[in-house]
């Protein structure tokens, strides 16, 4: 199975030593960003730079930028004016560390830090545009959820199609135009993407069920009971294999297998 992580998490700790930083700023950022994780969205975006026939190394900036939109998304979703969250990844969130004010630093740094390496790679416009368009849904998102209670179906879609699916379908769009595809086979890695974002957020409600019925939130789970969340989760799975099963190769064995194992998590 492709090794995609190490790749990774070397580009992130070159990355985020090679700037010129007061000491303190650097510090508080690589906090967050190497923190660990699963690398899901940056890991699907050299995934999908290959399915299509490209070379791992042209998607690396982008997977790294993803990387770093994310952590800053994290620190700021764990402030007390979102979600005010005391730890993240098993350790003090990045406010609990360093305090509000560098807390909401990091955060921005990390966000400039992403544009500022998509910045230096040539060409390839289309897959800078789907890491910048997916930030600005990502964050729209987090808006709704913070000022719009989701009052049904539609309305819980609405909010994670941009929160949770916005960097997914970044991610996989942004590696699969490094790889060379068309908008023709785009059409296909979004439907994918979108498709992996959603059963992702269907999978999230599930592992949160007693957490979030005590706080009586309106999610996937407390809307459809747990049998149907479970049901649909089967739906996608199914769904997105029959996508990749037009694809051969490493690749295409690595998404089916990250698709069994965000289906079947447990943490």
């Amino acid at each position: 199975m492709k090794d995609y992580l190490s790749l990774i998490e070397e580009a992130l700790d070159r990355y985020s030593a090679a700037f010129d930083l007061p000491e303190l700023f650097r510090k508080s950022m690589r906090y967050s960003l190497l923190s660990g994780g699963k690398r899901i969205r940056a890991c699907l975006c050299l995934a999908c730079c290959e399915l299509v026939g490209g070379q791992v190394e042209d998607a690396l900036p982008f997977a790294a930028a993803l990387e770093m939109i994310h952590a800053y998304s994290l620190i700021h979703d764990d402030l007390p004016a979102m979600d005010d969250d005391d730890m993240r990844r098993g350790k003090l969130s990045s406010h609990k560390a360093f305090g509000e004010g560098n807390a909401i630093l990091a955060g921005d740094g990390l966000l400039t830090m992403a544009m500022r390496v998509l910045c230096d790679v040539s060409g390839q416009e289309a897959a800078r545009k789907a890491v910048f368009q997916g930030a600005l849904e990502m964050a729209a998102g987090q808006s709704l959820d913070l000022n719009v209670t989701a009052r049904d179906i539609d309305s819980l879609q609405r909010i994670h199609d941009l929160k949770t699916g916005a960097l997914f379908r970044a991610a996989c769009l942004s590696g699969a135009y490094r790889g060379g595809c068309g908008e023709e086979e785009a059409a296909t890695i979004r439907a994918f993407a979108d498709k992996l974002g959603l059963l992702f957020q269907m999978t999230d409600d599930l592992l949160d069920i007693d957490k979030d019925m005590a706080e009586n939130k309106l999610t996937y789970v407390t809307l459809l009971g747990v049998e149907k969340t479970k049901q649909e989760i089967d739906s996608l799975a199914a769904d997105i294999h029959g996508i990749l099963n037009s694809y051969n190769g490493e690749a295409a064995a690595y998404l089916r297998d990250m698709t069994h194992r965000i289906a079947v998590r447990t943490v």
